[in-house]
């Protein structure tokens, strides 16, 4: 299952590349992908559908970082 998403906190390539480790990190996330333009894109694929809340806490390892999703 693929869904779109926002993450809004991103400036350049290494935090894209600390964000999609850490959502990877996710056991029911299989992919992610971030884009810069436009800013912030991101589409991830899970294994089953995760709640943006459940999303945020696992982005929450990191700091600075929100996301939203895109209807």
């Amino acid at each position: 299952m693929k869904h779109t998403y926002q993450i809004n906190g991103l400036s350049c390539g290494g935090c894209i590349a600390r964000v999609k480790k850490t959502m990877e990190a996710h056991p029911d996330i299989e992919k992610t992908e971030i884009f810069l333009s436009p800013k912030g894109k991101t589409i991830i694929s899970m294994k089953e559908k995760l709640s943006v809340e459940d999303l945020q806490k696992q982005l929450n390892k990191l700091e600075g970082y929100t996301i939203t999703e895109v209807i």
